[in-house]
């Protein structure tokens, strides 16, 4: 018996521009559980550019573009088990942690 895999959670960005679509997946992946494949679509044309480096910053994995997207470019990533925390208001920096 093989297993399905889960479809992926899409996230339609439409055309906000990338400080506004980090913020929203920011509050998207926060509730989504480890391994969970999210599309993201987006027409900002610094997505390419900021969701990767973003990815890095929190640990959360980059897939790459999403090659069947038809209309608005769209992206892949993976929720990671082990994402680094980011500031809530500025999710592009990394959260502070107190010891």
């Amino acid at each position: 018996m093989t297993s399905r895999p889960e479809e992926p959670i899409v996230i339609d960005g439409g055309d906000k521009a990338c400080v506004r679509l980090l913020l929203e997946l920011r509050a998207h992946l926060a509730g989504l559980a480890p391994g969970t494949v999210v599309h993201l679509l987006a027409s900002d044309p610094a997505a390419p550019i900021d969701l990767p480096a973003w990815c890095h910053l929190t640990g959360h994995h980059y897939l790459g573009p999403l090659p069947e997207s038809p209309g608005t470019p769209g992206y892949a990533l993976r929720v990671a088990a082990d994402a680094r925390p980011t500031r809530p208001d500025s999710p592009w920096r990394p959260a502070v942690q107190e010891n």
